[in-house]
């Protein structure tokens, strides 16, 4: 009986072992396969990714989107915390400087003090070094002192609202925006160097593409090095024709193709580039004048926009800037670049002032996102 058994354990042990072993085959066969799948198709996606990888060029985007579908939802989740953050509450977040400097000293000077005449005078200091502006600071304080007379305004968020509104009627006065319904619709740029206008531009473009409009860049600084090559790559960031010619071209003359291209090609929308220059420079402004005239010449009514490009953070400077280049050209709107890096946007409200100018654009950031249309009930809130 005991040899029966050793002589049945050892016939069942390398059953045990025969049965065990096709199974690392089979794990091997498997693994084997997937190789085999894999190798097969390498050769197919490295011959077709040179195809999108040129036509996607212009932009960069869409050369990682094509490979799997699923980065193209991943890409969009970005946006939705966005537009649930809302837009008034990225430009409250942008405008924490001037808010500081207005509303927070507002809140400072009123602590455990009664709204009188000295306190209102204090604040009209507040105003003054916040950029409002002489004259649209003594106004703004005028009608608040009626109302402390009367006692309407008893403590500092009564105080903030009746300036906010004062604040909202300044900005709201001013002549509309232009209506865009020319076709093409042509937009001349200007402004000092070093203020972002070309960035703008940029901008801009992203702006009414995302609109529908059907844009094409018009690159009429060929004075400045590499104007328009910069010109182009933002062109080619949106996704837009641009109409250039050699360094040092005429200016004029690249403004006059521009708007026969937008015409030949059924685009609605022309932005003219032009060189950054000195508000001082007589015949640099001179320069500005021809390009405008042979605009008008080209097609009746351009430039129908002539934008101003301002640097919010040159506060006082920026209104002298404005009357000048107004004098030289006909300005019909204004844009302020970064509000986000300065306390000193209370310059907008004392442009509008001035100027009776509508503010068209405002710059609160470096994305493509943070050139947005100006809103002044935004604009007055934000600060506040």
């Amino acid at each position: 009986m005991g040899l029966l058994k050793f002589w049945k354990k050892k016939d069942q042990a390398p059953a045990a072992e025969a049965e065990a072993q096709p199974e690392p085959r089979a794990l091997e066969g498997l693994e084997a396969e997937p190789e085999a799948v894999e190798s097969a198709p390498v050769p197919e996606p490295m011959a077709e990714a040179p195809a999108p990888a040129s036509q996607a060029e212009p932009a960069t985007q869409p050369v990682t989107l094509p490979e799997p579908p699923e980065p193209g939802p991943a890409e969009e989740p970005p946006a939705p915390p966005e537009k649930k953050k809302g837009l008034f509450a990225r430009l409250a977040e942008r405008l924490g400087k001037t808010r500081e400097k207005i509303s927070g000293s507002i809140d400072r000077l009123t602590l455990g003090r009664k709204i009188d005449d000295e306190l209102l005078d204090e604040l009209e200091e507040v105003l003054v070094t916040a950029d409002l502006g002489v004259k649209t600071s003594l106004e703004l304080i005028e009608g608040l002192r009626g109302r402390v007379r009367r006692q309407e305004l008893r403590d500092a968020e009564a105080l903030k609202l009746a300036l906010r509104a004062g604040i909202e009627a300044v900005l709201t006065k001013v002549a509309p925006v232009p209506s865009r319904d020319h076709a093409p619709h042509v937009i001349m740029v200007v402004g000092v160097n070093g203020v972002g206008k070309t960035t703008t531009i940029g901008k801009l473009a992203h702006y009414f593409t995302g609109q529908g409009r059907r844009v094409l860049l018009g690159a009429s600084d060929t004075f400045r090095a590499a104007a328009a090559e910069q010109l182009e790559i933002w062109a080619g960031r949106v996704g837009c024709p641009i109409v250039r010619q050699k360094h040092g071209a005429d200016p004029s003359a690249v403004a006059y193709d521009a708007v026969e291209a937008a015409q030949n090609r059924g685009r609605d929308l022309v932005i003219i580039d032009t060189a950054g220059r000195l508000h001082t420079k007589v015949n640099l402004m001179e320069e500005l004048k021809k390009i405008h005239r042979v605009l008008g010449k080209r097609l009746e009514g351009a430039p129908h926009e002539v934008l101003l490009v301002l640097d919010a953070t040159t506060g006082q400077n920026a209104l002298s800037q404005a009357k000048l280049f107004h004098e030289a050209v006909p300005l019909t709107g204004l844009v302020l670049t970064k509000l986000d890096g300065t306390a000193k946007g209370g310059v907008v409200v004392a442009i509008a002032e001035a100027m009776g100018l509508p503010i068209c654009f405002v710059g609160v950031g470096e994305a493509l996102e943070d050139l947005r249309p100006f809103d002044p009930q935004e604009f007055a809130a934000a600060i506040f």
